[in-house]
């Protein structure tokens, strides 16, 4: 027998109705497979995006063929499960025409680097699905709905398109609820399941952490969390039924906010940080600080806010960027006063309006991955001296995930906080019912690793592209993610149950795949 893994899969190998060639030799083909104490004739599974097999920026029929239910329903069938139907897209390109969502193509590459994909005709939606009701096609056992936070399950008429201007209800459910005042939770559990998983939670911290915390779409209370949670799980177990719940990752760890550095900026790219451009890079840097980070730095300084500024621009290393910090005290009357000498009255209050709260990034800072193509873009209407985004000009809060700066907490502290509250309640609910529990946030830190996690032969990690597992959107897994995480939720069900289902081969699976 060869060396074993550290890893939870390798375990879960010696269940496989194939050979797990890196960590054992011993062939385990003819284990017999059961449900143990589980019955999964009838499989549901409820939840958000990452149930429904979104990934790259959209719901599409490829992705979702390939969304860790299926996966795992195809897996149960060996032991007594039955059908599974997925309320499919129309076609490979996402979106829904009367809700103007766009198709899936939202990143490409250019000249090795990864760039939002800008449609020459915005309007135009590429996909073909409409708000048109398949629900007479159903029922569907994919309940996963993209968008949804754990209270949007037990909302009658989220699935009613005359909520949809009012925000009360959601395209994806539009398409195929049972009625126009029904719930989630209620189509799932007019289905009598005998089995179901729930994967809930994750939009209920991750929609406030992708808007940089802008105040646009704010954490769910923990008392909101825990009612429709336990309210959800009380749904699913009133008829006996069995089942895996899962809880939330640390969003924080995921690509779309560890792909761009804090100091990004690199002194190559300030050729033409400011307008007009001198002739050379060092001049253009020398212009930048002499022009606005020199005095600018002076002046906090002066008002005992050096650290808001820490740094000129460098000639030879990454730089941070500047941004809008909103907790800070707002200096722009001081500065006013202050640049007026040196600057003239006009500038100077432009200055001061601007900088009044501006800062530099710091290492406890995220900065989103749909930043990057904003950093040095042009800010319309403002002078050409300091009309670059997030080199002249403070990038708002929406585009960054703020750490602790000063006394204030920041941004992050409260997701992470939110996180724990929201698991808390998951694996009690989950230890009250007897219900198998994945720890998907241990999973995500485990894949998080440098060692990442290794499956017959092939190292997964949670790298940006290159690792394997997520998406291009930098939160939503590939067909190769999906299928680690199938096998951690079968794992746990074997486990809880006594059942033998075999694990899923990761590797048949597709990566990432580039528009």
């Amino acid at each position: 027998m060869k060396k074993i893994l550290i890893t939870s899969f390798a375990a879960a190998c010696l269940l496989t109705t194939y050979s797990c060639k890196t960590d054992f030799e011993t062939d385990i083909a003819d284990i017999q497979v059961t449900a143990g104490t589980a019955d999964f004739s009838k499989f549901v599974s409820v939840g958000n995006s990452l149930t429904s097999g979104y990934r790259d920026g959209a719901l599409y029929i490829d992705g979702q063929n390939e969304s860790f239910p299926s996966m795992m329903a195809a897996q149960f069938s060996l032991a007594g499960g039955g059908a599974f139907k997925q309320p499919l897209m129309a076609d490979n390109l996402g979106g829904i025409k009367a809700v103007g969502f766009l198709d899936k193509r939202e990143l490409k590459v250019i000249n090795g680097a990864l760039t939002p994909y800008v449609d020459p005709d915005p309007t135009k939606i590429k996909g073909i699905t409409t708000l048109a009701n398949i629900s007479a096609q159903g029922p569907y056992q994919n309940m996963g709905v993209p968008g949804a936070k754990s209270f949007h399950l037990l909302f009658g008429g989220y699935g009613n398109p005359a909520n949809l201007t009012a925000g009360l209800a959601n395209p994806y459910f539009v398409r195929f609820a049972s009625s126009t005042t029904t719930s989630v939770i209620a189509d799932a559990t007019a289905q009598n399941p005998t089995f179901f998983s729930l994967w809930i939670g994750n939009n209920d911290v991750l929609g406030f952490a992708t808007s940089g915390g802008d105040g646009t779409d704010p954490l769910t209370p923990t008392a909101t969390f825990t009612g429709a949670y336990n309210g959800i799980i009380a749904s699913l177990t009133a008829n006996g039924a069995k089942g895996v719940v899962a809880n939330i990752p640390d969003v924080t760890s995921i690509p779309f906010f560890t792909r761009v550095p804090y100091a990004p900026v690199l002194p190559a790219s300030l050729n033409t940080a400011v307008a007009p451009a001198p002739s050379n890079q060092d001049q253009n840097i020398d212009a930048l600080n002499q022009g606005l980070y020199t005095p600018l730095q002076q002046a906090l300084t002066a008002f005992g806010a050096g650290n808001r500024i820490t740094q000129l621009i460098s000639k030879t290393t990454a730089n941070p960027v500047l941004i809008k910090d909103e907790s800070l005290p707002n200096l722009s009357a001081q500065l006013t006063a202050a640049l007026t000498p040196s600057l003239g009255a006009p500038t100077a209050t432009a200055f001061g309006a601007i900088f009044g709260q501006a800062r530099q990034t710091t290492s406890k800072d995220l900065i989103l991955l749909s930043t990057s193509s904003v950093i040095g873009s042009t800010v319309s209407g403002v002078p050409p001296s300091i009309n670059k985004y997030g080199i002249s000009y403070p990038l708002e809060d929406k585009h960054i995930l703020r750490g602790a700066f000063g006394t204030d907490i920041g941004e992050i502290k409260p997701v992470l906080d939110a996180t724990a509250a929201f698991n808390t309640v998951i694996k009690n609910a989950a230890t009250s019912k007897g219900l198998a529990f994945v720890d998907a946030n241990a999973k995500m830190i485990e894949l998080s690793q440098k060692s990442g996690i290794q499956f017959n032969g092939v190292r997964y990690t949670a790298t940006f592209v290159t690792g394997g597992t997520f998406s291009l959107d930098g939160v939503h897994l590939t067909g190769r993610g999906y299928a680690l995480i199938a096998n951690e939720f079968l794992k746990q069900i074997n486990t809880t149950y006594g059942s033998t289902l075999p694990m899923v081969n990761i590797n048949k699976y597709s990566g990432v795949t580039f528009p």
